[in-house]
């Protein structure tokens, strides 16, 4: 199982991932109401601005605090490329 780093030390599954997108947009809005009305939205913005919204196939709904961008480097990034801090690999 690889971990993504979401920022703040908070990781995500990279297999259970499935899109990360800006907070911007009006539908990504009610994505985010529609979780949090349900319980399951997840907060890991360490009360700063959200910058990403990541997807994930379980229905819940992770904030980030940083760009969408670095979220998607860092779930493409290589194993070797990473000084462990960005992905890390349990078996």
């Amino acid at each position: 199982m690889k971990l993504v780093n979401i920022g703040f030390g908070n990781m995500v599954s990279l297999e259970r991932l499935i899109s990360i997108v800006s907070p911007e947009s009006a539908p990504i809005k009610r994505i985010i109401q529609d979780a949090k009305d349900s319980g399951m939205l997840i907060d890991a913005t360490y009360g700063r601005r959200t910058r990403a919204v990541i997807i994930m196939d379980s229905g819940h709904v992770v904030l980030s605090a940083i760009q969408p961008e670095t979220v998607a480097n860092r779930a493409n990034s290589r194993d070797d490329d990473l000084d462990g801090e960005d992905i890390i690999e349990n078996e």
